[in-house]
């Protein structure tokens, strides 16, 4: 029989292999595999002490500290499934995540950027959330060593973890909905893994690397990509808590990082940077950036001035495990800059009507949480995955995305759906209708762009608009622009006709 793909049981065999090999490495802190593992069980005992059963959901909202890694994989060690929330969350949209997986447990960071998630929570109206452990991150303040600490039944969590199947639910990622509600992607501990494992396989990551992640935790591309492809492969992972162009120059340079994925404005800054020159950055040696079309020039400058030998983009989306395709190492600067490159982890890929890509393959999610309708509208009766999004093949099967069929549109790294910002703003009294729109940023890719239709007599202008959504929005889905229109262009069924908006910028 072979050995189940869980994320327990891929720790123990990395602990075994490469005991004192460097796992994660902090400011603060840095374990071994073996180190990584003492904790992780530890930790693991607390959670179980806490009164957490196999298949709860446990939540972390927090940004990139070892904490997250010690307690993503504590999680699953005591069976639970792993919840991360977006640290751009406001407190309301974090409350209704809480409420909808009924977490009993929630990892939450202390004083951070002015911020305070641990104490933003409202407890009042999450009667299933019974411990909230605050992560210390800028200031000595949290209760994540007092927690800890109550962990004792060290097998109870050898029990637990060997009890974790492969099909058992891995982890739940919200991702916006069109309906104006986020949705819950549920995955397999096997998908997460062999996923994530297929694009480590692609960039030829090793335990020799030095990983820099400043992709956030709570992103696939930081669990996923980052946590768990690291984790498989040996590979030493440096977690970055926020990205400063001249802090992530000083740690390549200081740590000799290999490896340093993130979306297109990472690599454009660095390149860009007035003080690039001072620092050795020869170490790099590989480097995947996301779906956008992205110019060959920056492609080729990153090759030559950066001096990276592996360059690669990939498309993917959490309801294929956070993958989908992505280039090969030897592909030309063309191809990566033009394409999103070719199916890995078992997709298989096609063009469907209106060009749709769809996906198929044992990766493709279990279905959204407590949703049978909208994962029926997206995984359709022969198992292809509908991704909402357009796109084309070239001779070579690479993809290149298009646009979408959906409204959805990127900022920063971020998928955002308008339709859920449209019904914030249909709250804003004087309203009579809006409509959100994704419209080109030179630092972001896309930001929002509000339509806004007021009521007669209305007192309303774009600071008023803008400050309502900021108020109940994370900051990626809060518009920057605000136009006010006498009616919104419609077709003949009543719909919003966006291109027409899009026509207006």
């Amino acid at each position: 029989m072979s050995p189940q793909r869980t994320t327990p049981a891929v720790l123990d065999r990395i602990a075994r292999e490469l005991p004192d090999h460097p796992a994660v490495v902090t400011p603060t802190r840095t374990l071994s595999f073996a180190g990584l593992r003492t904790e992780v069980r530890q930790a693991a005992a607390a959670i179980i002490e806490a009164g957490v059963e196999p298949g709860d959901r446990v939540a972390i909202w927090s940004p990139n500290t070892w904490h997250w890694v010690v307690a993503c994989l504590a999680i699953h060690h005591a069976g639970g499934v792993l919840v991360p929330l977006n640290t751009r969350y406001t407190a309301s949209e974090a409350t209704d995540i809480l409420a909808r997986t009924a977490a009993p447990l929630l990892f939450a960071s202390g004083e951070f950027l002015g911020a305070d998630k641990a104490a933003s929570v409202e407890r009042s109206s999450l009667p299933a959330l019974r411990h909230v452990v605050r992560i210390p991150v800028e200031q000595a303040d949290g209760t994540w060593d007092e927690f800890v600490a109550t962990g004792t039944d060290l097998a109870a969590v050898d029990a637990r973890a060997a009890a974790v199947g492969s099909d058992d639910v891995s982890d739940i990622l919200f991702t916006s909905g069109t309906t104006g509600r986020s949705k819950g992607v549920r995955c397999a501990q096997r998908q997460s893994l062999d996923a994530s494992a297929a694009w480590a396989a692609c960039g030829q990551v090793t335990s020799a690397d030095r990983y820099l992640c400043i992709n956030p935790f709570f992103h696939n591309f930081g669990y996923k990509a980052g946590i768990l492809a690291c984790l498989q492969t040996g590979a030493t992972l440096f977690p970055e808590l926020t990205f400063d162009p001249e802090k992530t120059m000083r740690a390549v340079q200081e740590h000799r990082i290999t490896a340093l994925p993130g979306p297109p404005t990472i690599y454009q800054t660095l390149l860009d940077h007035p003080k690039r020159t001072e620092f050795d950055l020869s170490s790099l040696r590989f480097a995947v950036t996301g779906a956008a079309t992205i110019p060959v020039v920056l492609i080729e400058r990153m090759q030559n001035e950066l001096e990276i030998d592996i360059v690669l983009t990939a498309y993917g989306l959490t309801e294929a495990a956070g993958f989908g395709t992505m280039c090969r190492a030897d592909d030309d600067a063309v191809t990566v800059a033009t394409t999103s490159g070719r199916p890995i982890a078992d997709f298989e890929l096609r063009i469907g009507d209106a060009g749709e890509v769809l996906l198929r393959g044992p990766n493709v999610m279990l279905g959204y949480l407590d949703d049978p309708d909208a994962t029926a509208a997206a995984i359709d009766a022969d198992g292809w995955l509908h991704t909402g999004d357009v796109g084309e093949l070239d001779e070579a099967g690479n993809l290149k995305i298009t646009d979408r069929l959906k409204d959805m549109y990127i900022c920063g790294g971020f998928n955002v759906y308008p339709a859920e910002i449209e019904q914030v703003l249909a709250r804003l009294p004087g309203v009579a209708e809006a409509a959100v729109i994704g419209v080109p940023d030179d630092r972001l890719g896309e930001v929002g762009k509000a339509f806004v239709v007021a009521l007669p007599g209305a007192d309303l202008d774009e600071k008023t608009v803008i400050e309502h959504a900021r108020a109940h929005l994370a900051n990626f889905k809060t518009p920057r622009s605000v136009e006010f229109l006498d009616a919104l262009p419609r077709n003949p069924g009543g719909k919003v006709v966006k291109p027409q908006l899009r026509g207006r910028r």
